[in-house]
């Protein structure tokens, strides 16, 4: 099974590597997204709220695992396609971010149809 995760190229004052996510969402609070890319961000945030599964509302704890982050399966490309936006969003702001695909990303702490949360090892 291969993995892939979008994150932030650079880690943040704590070490991480933060996903696009928590990076848009971030910038979101921050007052820093165009009127367009705030529609994009709710409408989008919400698609996945009611088509995926998150995985704190299975398990409040799993983020608690110092380094716990989550990949998504390649084999949900509808998942993985709606990426395609709030990347866009970084690079309008200048914010660096990498992919990552792996077929081991780290110990499995949580996994559903459509991705896995690790710790990496």
């Amino acid at each position: 099974m291969t993995y892939v995760r979008f994150q932030a190229a650079l880690p943040d004052r704590q070490g991480r590597f933060l996903g696009v996510f928590a990076l848009v969402n971030m910038m979101a609070r921050r007052g820093q997204l165009t009127p367009a890319q705030q529609v994009f961000r709710r409408l989008n945030n919400d698609w996945y709220d009611a088509n995926f599964t998150n995985p704190t509302d299975v398990d409040p704890t799993v983020y608690d695992q110092p380094g716990a982050v989550a990949w998504f399966r390649l084999t949900s490309p509808q998942l993985v396609s709606r990426v395609a936006g709030y990347l866009e969003i970084l690079d309008a702001h200048a914010v660096p971010w990498e992919r990552l695909d792996s077929d081991d990303p780290g110990r499995i702490i949580y996994k559903d149809a459509d991705q896995v949360v690790v710790v990496p090892w």
